[in-house]
């Protein structure tokens, strides 16, 4: 495998930086090498940010922001009117998206015209497992489905490990439906 790059969009609370962290800390539990860090600066709850992975099978001695990903997750739709979400996201590029739209309208709306792109309506998932409005984790499901950076039960055993002791066995579950959810609801095209 060579080295993959990710770059997650969100706003400031919305759990992009937790969703690279899962990601990257269910790859480090593979034996891959990993980065995962956001890039945001003093912004308030509710403001852009970005955070990144790097997985490669070797050691890593690059160490700045992902500038030509080959995924981008959007966890935030407006962000995509307001920052150009698939700068330097190649022509067989991923753009995942949590919207309820198609994946033919985000591409009209985004103008990324090849590659492939995956949407799926992660706020809903959310609310519907969760009971809150935190669409990182469904996110993550979709992303595995897209390309499978880890397994399913990979990643499920870090949210575990994660999360059980923070935040109690009902929640961690839902959150685990969530990733289980989106990743059988995404859509690719």
């Amino acid at each position: 495998m060579a080295m993959i790059e990710v770059r997650w969009h969100g706003r400031g609370g919305q759990g992009a930086k937790t969703a690279s962290q899962f990601l990257g800390e269910a790859a480090l539990d593979t034996g891959k090498y990993i980065q995962s860090f956001p890039e945001y600066g003093p912004e308030r709850a509710g403001a852009p940010m970005r955070a990144f992975n790097r997985i490669n099978e070797k050691p890593m001695t690059i160490h700045s922001s992902v500038t030509n990903p080959e995924i981008v997750v959007v966890i935030d739709p407006t962000l995509i009117k307001a920052t150009d979400v698939t700068e330097g996201l190649g022509d067989d590029g991923i753009l995942l998206v949590n919207t309820d739209k198609s994946p033919e309208e985000i591409r009209k709306a985004t103008g990324f015209k090849k590659g492939r792109v995956g949407t799926v309506d992660a706020t809903k998932i959310a609310l519907e497992t969760l009971k809150l409005p935190m669409p990182n984790m469904p996110m993550l499901g979709a992303l595995l489905k897209a390309k499978e950076l880890v397994t399913i039960d990979q990643l499920s055993e870090r949210v575990k490990a994660k999360f059980l002791k923070k935040i109690g066995e009902q929640k961690t579950n839902a959150n685990l439906e969530g990733i289980k959810r989106a990743y059988n609801e995404v859509e690719i095209g």
